[in-house]
């Protein structure tokens, strides 16, 4: 719940780790079904914490996509019900569009034009925000998105669900440079992450039951670099190509510990960069509500039905 598409009143997350972890994934039915189950008590949790009451609410906005069919379908359902149960208007919110505002609601003096950089499990595009409501994309992931091929590495490194954050405290034990592995390069600001995700499945075949402790915080600090390094380096092209004075790295990959470090390298001196707290890199309600109030206030395309850009 967010007053005016910067303060955040109310913000809870339900964690769905427990549900999933046994299955090394997300598995897209069980996400939907508990989507349902949580969403009702997270609704009244979230209207007695913020202190407010459905005729207080201005808006209901709902996520239209992308994202998994099933769960989308949840939520749509249930903010239909809503709006028309409480007599609200209803706006739909592209997700991508979402993790820019999660950057706003940590610093309310943020304003477009800006340029973004929203990297998750499922996303790694390049956009330009020339203002509220539209985004143009610069450039996107040909294959895998980075938060992908971190849990993909983190599954072959045994590290388990979810394996980003266990791939990023791993490798802030491990050397980059004593298992070095490849970074693509591709023309333009366009991103690829198969390859290295293939280069280290064969370096690990190669080294069979060799792998010790130390081989694997190493395998996990080279692969976190180039996938690191891919992402700061179009980030750097860009910034290159079309000078921003804003520069934004949002989404669940934001939370990474290195791509922090390196962003605020390569921005610094030529933009002011902003990156959300961990708590708000991760998908939440608090950055769908604060994009649908501009999306609504700004006449952006804010059909609830399902559907993406």
């Amino acid at each position: 719940m967010v007053d005016g598409g910067r303060k955040v009143l109310a913000n809870l997350i339900h964690s769905q780790v427990d549900v999933h972890e046994r299955f090394g994934g997300v598995v897209p039915e069980l996400a939907a079904r508990d989507h349902l189950e949580r969403l009702p008590h997270l609704l009244d949790a979230a209207l007695q914490k913020a202190g407010a009451q459905p005729g207080d609410l201005d808006l209901v906005a709902v996520t239209r996509g992308p994202g998994l069919i099933g769960c989308l379908l949840v939520g749509v359902g249930v903010a239909e019900g809503l709006a028309a149960a409480w007599s609200k208007p209803l706006t739909g919110v592209n997700h991508l569009w979402g993790h820019i505002y999660a950057a706003m609601l940590s610093r309310p003096d943020l304003e477009p034009p800006l340029l973004g950089l929203v990297v998750s499990g499922a996303h790694s595009d390049l956009v330009r925000m020339p203002e509220h409501g539209r985004f143009e994309v610069l450039g996107r992931t040909r294959d895998d998105a980075a938060g992908e091929a971190f849990d993909k590495a983190a599954r072959m490194l045994g590290l388990g669900f979810p394996g980003g954050p266990a791939l990023d405290r791993l490798a802030r034990q491990g050397d980059p440079d004593r298992q070095p592995l490849p970074r693509s390069s591709l023309p333009g600001l366009e991103y690829s992450f198969s390859g290295v995700k293939t280069a280290l499945l064969y370096r690990l075949r190669d080294l069979g039951e060799t792998v010790s402790e130390r081989d694997r915080a190493d395998l996990a600090a080279a692969f976190e670099r180039s996938v690191v390094e891919s992402l700061v380096e179009k980030l750097d092209q860009a910034l290159e190509d079309s000078p921003y004075g804003e520069v934004v790295v949002a989404g669940g990959v934001a939370a990474n510990t290195l791509l922090r470090k390196r962003a605020a390298e390569v921005v610094a001196g030529r933009a002011t960069l902003t990156m959300p707290p961990i708590e708000l890199c991760t998908d939440n309600a608090a950055m769908i509500a604060a994009a649908g109030f501009y999306a609504a206030r700004h006449g952006a395309d804010a059909d609830p039905s399902l559907g993406w850009d």
